[in-house]
C-alpha cells in the first residue's frame, strides 16, 4: 500500500515478471511542452480528469488471471486494468485518442487521464464543452476535485503531468 498525495491509500502490486514477458506497446504519449504550446492563444480552458483512470479499463477476461495476487486470505486478480502494467499508459492514451478522435488537437489536449478542453472563443465553449462530454458514453468518469471550468489561465495538470518530460 502506498499512500497517495491527497491521503487516499493505492494498492501496489509488482508485475515484473508478467511485465518482462509483455512485448512493449510503443503507442506514442504526449510530450507536456507541446501540450502547453498546444493551448496557448485560447481564451477559455478546462482542466479534468478523470476518475482512476486505469481503473476504468475493463481486462480481456482470458488475461484476469495473469494480474493475480495472493493475500493471507486469498488469491485475487483485476478485471480492470491495475497500476503497474507495462503498457498501461499507452493503452489509456490510445483510448483516450480514440474516444476524442475529433477533437485532439482541435478543442481537446490529453495526457493520458488529464485533459483540457480548449475553446478559441468564449461564443463556442458550451458547444466544446458538451461535444467533450461524450466521454460519459464511454464509462469515462472525472474527478471534480481535480476539474477547473471556464479559466483563462492556470497550472496544466498541475498534480502529475508536469513531472513526465
Amino acid at each position: 500500500m502506498v499512500k497517495k498525495a491527497n491521503g487516499k491509500w493505492r494498492i501496489c502490486i509488482v508485475f515484473t515478471d508478467l511485465n518482462r514477458v509483455c512485448p512493449k506497446d510503443s503507442f506514442p504519449l504526449p510530450r507536456i511542452d507541446h501540450l502547453i504550446n498546444a493551448i496557448v492563444g485560447y481564451e477559455l480552458l478546462n482542466f479534468m480528469d478523470a476518475f482512476s483512470g486505469y481503473n476504468q479499463i475493463k481486462m480481456h477476461p482470458e488475461d484476469e488471471e495473469k494480474t493475480s495476487f495472493i493475500t493471507e486470505h486469498d488469491t485475487y486478480y483485476y478485471k480492470v486494468m491495475p497500476f503497474g502494467l507495462k503498457n498501461a499508459k499507452a493503452t489509456y492514451q490510445c483510448l483516450v485518442n480514440k474516444v476524442f478522435k475529433n477533437q485532439v488537437g482541435r478543442n481537446v489536449e490529453a495526457d493520458m487521464d488529464d485533459m483540457v478542453v480548449k475553446s478559441l472563443k468564449v461564443e463556442v465553449h458550451t458547444s466544446d464543452l458538451v461535444e467533450t462530454f461524450t466521454l460519459w458514453r464511454y464509462n469515462m468518469e472525472l474527478n471534480p476535485n481535480k476539474c477547473a471550468f471556464g479559466i483563462t489561465s492556470g497550472k496544466f495538470w498541475a498534480s502529475s503531468s508536469l513531472n513526465k518530460a
